[in-house]
């Protein structure tokens, strides 16, 4: 079991940058792979990036890549979104996930516990 807390969201202008932070709980973070996803009104919730267990390998969305980073700090059982020239269309609720799978997955399906999302607005 592992519960997630989201922080670091906002209202920026377009171009600007958040950092996103998911803390854990528990001591056996590093067992789970994690992932970003967001989910923008009257749409259905996307993958944005995802890494895994020991922050080796990351995967991203084609919408945030050469943009947006993640990655993770296994002693302090938590893992990182920055997220660079801000685009309105990133408006959406963003929200952590863990997982406990091999590789790392876009497939929300796969991830079993869910935080409970930050707001992030970005006006043009």
């Amino acid at each position: 079991q592992v519960q997630l807390v989201e922080s670091g969201g906002g209202l920026v202008q377009a171009g600007g940058s958040l950092r996103l932070s998911c803390a854990a709980s528990g001591r056996t973070f590093s067992r789970y792979g994690m992932g970003w996803f967001r989910q923008a009104p009257g749409k259905e919730r996307e993958f944005v990036a995802g890494i895994r267990r020991s922050g080796g390998i990351t995967l991203y969305a084609d919408s945030v890549k050469g943009r947006f980073t993640i990655s993770r700090d296994n002693a302090k059982n938590t893992v990182f979104l920055q997220m660079n020239s801000l685009k309105p269309e990133d408006t959406a609720v963003y929200y952590c996930a863990a997982e406990t799978s091999v590789v790392v997955t876009p497939d929300a399906t796969k991830y079993d516990y869910w935080g409970q999302g930050t707001q992030v607005t970005v006006s043009s």
